[in-house]
């Protein structure tokens, strides 16, 4: 009776392992009896848990840090427009004679080496009585970048806007919305603030005017931070999001929300 019940119980911990095995045992299917195929999935699933991982932490850090990372303002019946990836000869010329012509006030998020080659429309912007924020020298992701790599972004782009406009910003936003905690606390001790934005126009895909309108009018309210593109990559295509803007300022305002900048909107100070 006790070889037959020995016999059992080997027997059980065969199965177990075989069901859940030990990382070794798990090497050695791998290399052997595992097809490749499963292999290709979990490593697309390991990818999308890691960028699920990256957007929950982001959101954690809004809810940490609500004094620093900002991504919409007071509920009251204001909204301020943001456009990135600027100066571009291209696309922001056409943005600032729409905002002119519509008595808005915006701000225009800047990428230094793109201000390094065309500093007179990065003087237009605030010439014209709009707000600049930094958007990075180069446009990396920040999560990527060492702390060097990253504060370097960030003063060599502020250091370089100072020539042409006289102040720095105390505005960041990061490129793609994503930063790091020891990126975010740095900017919060050097007094700066990290803004987002909860309106996403995805202008950036190439949409037509329509499709561009609906992203933003059917989020856009009280206290909105709205992204939208007055620049780009040589294939962009933002001619959906110039076609949309007049329409945009014109039905919002028919539901009686003002424009103001991002200083304005969230009670802060614009430059340092």
């Amino acid at each position: 009776m006790r070889n037959t019940c020995l016999g059992k119980a080997l027997a059980a911990l065969l199965v177990m392992s075989l069901l859940c095995p030990e990382p070794g045992l798990q090497a050695a299917l791998a290399e052997g009896a595992v097809s490749s195929q499963p292999a290709k999935e979990t490593s697309s699933r390991e990818r999308a848990e890691k960028r699920q991982e990256r957007v929950l932490k982001l959101g954690q850090l809004i809810k940490k840090y609500p004094e620093t990372f900002k991504i919409h303002g007071p509920r009251t019946k204001q909204i301020a427009l943001t456009f990135d990836d600027v100066p571009d000869p291209r696309y922001t010329p056409q943005v600032l004679r729409i905002l002119s012509a519509n008595g808005v006030k915006a701000t225009f998020f800047i990428v230094g080496s793109r201000a390094k080659k065309h500093p007179d429309l990065v003087a237009r912007i605030v010439r014209e009585g709009h707000v600049i924020g930094n958007h990075s020298y180069n446009h990396p992701q920040f999560h990527k970048l060492t702390m060097e790599e990253y504060t370097e972004q960030i003063i060599r782009t502020e250091n370089l806007l100072y020539g042409i406009i006289g102040y720095k910003p105390k505005m960041i936003r990061p490129p793609y919305g994503d930063i790091t905690e020891n990126q975010l606390l740095w900017a919060k001790r050097e007094g700066y603030k990290i803004v987002n934005w909860d309106v996403d126009s995805l202008d950036w895909k190439g949409l037509s005017k329509e499709a561009v309108k609906k992203n933003i009018m059917a989020t856009a309210g009280q206290g909105s931070i709205i992204l939208q593109h007055a620049g780009g990559g040589s294939s962009s295509d933002l001619s959906g999001s110039i076609g949309a803007l007049p329409e945009v300022i014109r039905e919002l305002k028919k539901k009686g929300y003002t424009f103001v900048t991002v200083p304005k909107l969230l009670r802060i100070q614009k430059d340092k």
